[in-house]
């Protein structure tokens, strides 16, 4: 056997699980991760997501089930989404603001359930709430075209955020990426007392293909895009400037959506950031493992935890992933 005089030899460090596990740069705990759900208004059993297996759209006892399930794997934040009724929807999306609402009834029976043992975050955003499918009010500009509203959006927005820190949720997570919604949000959640109300601001959310399988999840009316609102994906610096625009408006964590395709970004906010970073593994990076997977191309597993391991790497102090229960428990094992 030939032996050369080699003094670095990295592979020392290799040599068996205790010794890669001693040196690993990088960990991965369940309490990194954030759980996705939909609670649906007009349904009496949970309603699995066709393009996103193992996904439902929850009832509110299921809702509280897999909460349940979620805090004894050890994730302890959920993130709701509502799923009004097809004629409760408006061309504001009033009912997500509304009291008797399909978000805000859910937020309230999962804070009654979970008290501050699991975190209760809900999405500020009006995208399942509006006829239009959009994630603001839609007028015209002065020639005519059709747009979304900014600053009219506001508006709607604080109405929103001040509806859900009502209804107990812990932190609100504004989606919509319009210009100063952070300022906004955080001056309504204060002037209404709300002051210990978190904002996860998703800061860097690019008009991704990735998204679709979740808008079959919350039954989107959009037709069209959202390029004139979304980050173009062409474009890296101008997610810096998203994110310091938030961090000084007062948001108290920033996020990056979606992940895996946009790693390079979450580390360049992840080193100027004072504030967490989350990152969001979106709907159609779980659909694509999860085909893959099922279809006995990739070990589902593996991939899954190499996957959450990278997003992590790449600097996320949190990660919101469909796989968060199952990830926290192969954690666990």
């Amino acid at each position: 056997m030939s032996s050369y005089e080699i003094t670095r030899r990295p592979r020392r460090l290799r040599q068996n699980p205790a010794m890669r596990e001693l040196v690993a740069e990088t960990r991965l705990a369940p309490s990194d991760l954030i759980l996705p759900l939909f609670a649906a208004d007009g349904i009496d059993a949970r309603r699995e997501i066709p393009s996103m297996p193992g996904q439902y759209q929850h009832t509110l006892d299921s809702l509280k089930a897999i909460g349940h399930e979620a805090l004894e794997a050890g994730v302890r934040c959920v993130d709701l989404f509502g799923v009004p009724l097809e004629e409760d929807k408006d061309a504001e999306g009033s009912v997500g603001w509304a009291e008797d609402g399909v978000l805000n009834r859910a937020l309230r029976e999962m804070r009654a359930e979970f008290g501050n043992d699991l975190l209760i975050m809900a999405d500020t955003c009006l995208d399942e709430f509006t006829d239009h499918g959009h994630c603001g009010a839609v007028g015209t500009d002065r020639f005519g075209n059709e747009v979304v509203l900014n600053d009219d959006t506001l508006e709607l927005y604080a109405r929103m955020a001040v509806a859900q820190a009502e209804a107990g949720a812990h932190i609100v997570s504004p989606s919509g990426m319009m210009d100063g919604q952070v300022a906004v949000i955080r001056d309504a959640l204060d002037a209404a007392g709300h002051r210990d109300v978190a904002i996860m601001a998703y800061s860097a959310k690019y008009a991704s293909a990735f998204f679709g399988p979740f808008r079959d999840a919350v039954g989107s009316s959009l037709t069209g895009d959202r390029r004139t609102y979304q980050q173009d994906p062409a474009n890296a610096r101008e997610s810096l400037l998203e994110a310091q625009l938030d961090i000084e408006e007062g948001a108290d964590l920033v996020m990056v959506k979606p992940a895996l395709p946009y790693l390079d970004i979450l580390s360049q906010i992840a080193e100027i950031s004072p504030v967490p970073v989350a990152a969001y593994q979106v709907s159609g990076e779980y659909a694509m493992l999860q085909a893959a997977g099922r279809n006995g191309w990739i070990d589902l597993d593996a991939t899954m935890m190499e996957s959450l391991l990278s997003i992590k790497r790449a600097g996320a102090d949190q990660i919101l992933t469909y796989f968060a229960i199952d990830a926290a428990r192969a954690l666990h094992d």
